[in-house]
């Protein structure tokens, strides 16, 4: 019998719109690049924020400039979060973010550097920051269903120890999470090249199938008018070959491993989009590790399952992530970085059922509370996805 049932509960922050995060952040969002100093200047004067800096912001236009606010306005809504400050170089935008955050009913605020400067708008920004803390540490976790978690997957530095021992390991858990109402994705367009039709085939609908061959046509398409030659310096990378994946179709088949043997593929989102309804959802987005975990926090995951075979140390400053490694050598000579050793699996000392229940109690422990390894080792990384060359 599996740890997890539909009775099964965890401790979470219940949020303003109902949603229920895992953390209970307070995070300073600078807009642009330009803001990152101010912002990073706020989280060192005030105990207990967070800054997320990151290079963009800047001259983007159209789809891009859409996706870039969807992911910042996403992370600020995650409800891992529970107070976001704003900074920006200017106002109008600065409003557009913190208007889209304050939809979700938690507190935020936005501060404009023009016309004030550095100084003014870290004073102005600490005070608040400063009120945001002492309000959020005073929020309490309560007892919430298991239906109420949203649980993302994503592997990295996959080798073929992957496909054969952690992939498979997150589809046993996920295959449990499913049918119990909880909310999954997966996604990394690039990497089901190959094994496309076997997930075509799991959607639960014509609909649904057409959606998810329309986001992946559209991928096909942009790799046709802009590859030299074709994937072979990107996909399989480097690291994926000497791990011994040869090809894309074994790279996809590995990563198809992850939805399990009875999920079905209930929904498509757009990158950064969030689902409307329980259940296993597919997301157009990129196959770098620190890309794809950034927008699964802007979709409004709280937990995520990322295995991987070469040693990814990858990390999220929103969304906490739980590393699954079933190659020996990793587990050995990056341990500081796994949570899960699922390496008896392909040892023969450990069932495919056993390593998915070691998945699901680290899960249990880290929505909890417990700090994953990344979490603990400070892996805070936050990329934006890019789709065009600036204005």
């Amino acid at each position: 019998m599996s740890i997890i049932t539909k009775d099964t509960t965890f401790w979470g922050y219940k949020r303003e719109n109902g949603r229920v995060g895992v953390r209970n952040h307070v995070i300073i969002l600078p807009l642009d690049d330009l803001s990152n100093a101010a912002s990073e200047a706020v989280a060192h004067n005030v105990k207990g924020t967070m800054a997320i800096p990151h290079p963009y912001g800047r001259l983007q236009f159209g789809a891009d400039l859409d996706l870039h606010f969807a992911t910042l306005i996403g992370a600020g809504s995650n409800p891992n979060v529970a107070a976001v400050v704003v900074i920006g170089i200017e106002e109008g935008w600065t409003k557009k973010v913190v208007d889209g955050i304050a939809k979700t009913g938690k507190p935020v605020i936005g501060y404009g550097i023009e016309r004030h400067g550095d100084h003014e708008t870290i004073m102005r920004a600490s005070k608040s920051a400063k009120e945001y803390v002492q309000w959020a540490t005073d929020q309490h976790r309560v007892e919430c269903p298991i239906s109420d978690l949203w649980v993302s997957t994503k592997c990295g530095e996959s080798d073929t120890t992957s496909g054969c021992g952690s992939n498979p390991t997150v589809g046993n858990a996920f295959d449990k999470l499913h049918p119990l109402g909880a909310t999954l994705v997966f996604g990394e367009t690039s990497e089901i090249t190959g094994g496309e039709k076997f997930v075509a085939d799991r959607c639960a609908n014509d609909k649904v199938r057409a959606d998810f061959m329309r986001m992946f046509d559209r991928y096909q398409a942009m790799i046709e008018r802009n590859k030299t030659s074709d994937l072979s310096d990107s996909q399989p990378t480097k690291g994926n070959i000497e791990g011994g994946l040869t090809t894309i179709e074994e790279k996809a088949l590995g990563n198809i491993q992850k939805i399990g043997k009875k999920c079905t593929v209930d929904g498509v989102l757009d990158k950064a989009e969030a689902p409307s309804h329980p259940g296993l959802w597919f997301m157009d987005s990129s196959s770098a590790a620190a890309e794809m975990v950034t927008l699964c926090a802007a979709s409004g995951f709280v937990v995520h399952f990322f295995p991987t075979g070469q040693g990814n140390v990858i990390g999220n400053p929103i969304l906490p992530v739980i590393k699954i490694c079933a190659n020996p050598r990793t587990v050995r000579t990056m341990s500081e970085h796994i949570d899960v050793d699922c390496s008896g699996l392909l040892q023969r000392e450990r069932t495919m059922e056993q390593t998915g229940e070691q998945l699901l109690e680290m899960m249990m422990r880290t929505v909890n509370g417990r700090f994953t390894a990344a979490e603990a080792l400070g892996h805070r990384e936050f990329v934006l996805t890019r789709l065009f060359e600036s204005a």
